[in-house]
């Protein structure tokens, strides 16, 4: 579990694509460079890029490890759009007893939004990203959201679109910083409103 409190910007070193039986793009394999996530990071951990849990499969000792990701993941994420020298969000696994700062972030992404637009404020940013309507349900005004991995708090929602105000820490620590209008994000709605659309779905309310 992850809490949406990046750790540091870290740095794609290399992208390795993979192909299926039939000779198309399918996985990828990423190599990305992050000294404080990497500093007691063991084979197998989790570490999550951009909003994105993926597992230590490398740790060669210089900084960097490597990371499988699967069709899927490419299929549900913005991590198909990264490049080598691109920047991403990084944030190790919360440890029992660690200091709880965000929101409950599994590193699971629900779908891929697109930054529409950017307002400069006195010192912080108000931006509007648009995502699909099927997730517009579960994400609140005042409520929490993950933007890249990044815990942000909801300024208003629409039936398409919601809005987030980026503090000072927030610009300078993070990759939205830097986001442009038409740039792709991961977003990960609350788990506790899908648990609960779950919940109450099997119990027949509302039938």
């Amino acid at each position: 579990m992850f809490t949406g409190i990046v750790e540091e910007i870290g740095t794609v070193e290399e992208i390795v694509p993979g192909t299926d039986a039939g000779g198309q793009a399918a996985d990828a394999r990423v190599r990305i460079r992050g000294p404080l996530v990497t500093s007691d990071a063991r084979l197998g951990d989790s570490i999550a890029v951009s909003g994105v849990c993926l597992t230590v499969t490398d740790l060669p000792g210089d900084g960097t490890f490597t990371a499988d990701v699967m069709p899927e993941t490419l299929r549900r994420s913005a991590l198909g759009d990264l490049v080598a020298g691109g920047e991403v969000n990084l944030e190790r696994a919360l440890p029992v007893g660690g200091r709880y700062g965000g929101h409950v972030v599994q590193g699971h992404v629900d779908g891929v939004g697109t930054v529409l637009g950017r307002t400069p404020g006195p010192r912080w940013d108000d931006v509007e990203i648009g995502l699909e309507p099927q997730l517009a349900r579960y994400v609140a005004e005042k409520g929490s959201i993950s933007v890249s991995g990044v815990s942000l708090t909801v300024t208003h929602v629409g039936d398409d679109a919601f809005g987030v105000s980026l503090i000072p820490t927030t610009l300078a620590a993070t990759t939205l910083g830097t986001l442009a209008p038409g740039a792709r994000v991961n977003l990960e709605v609350d788990v506790l409103a899908k648990y609960t659309e779950r919940l109450l779905a099997t119990a027949g309310v509302g039938r």
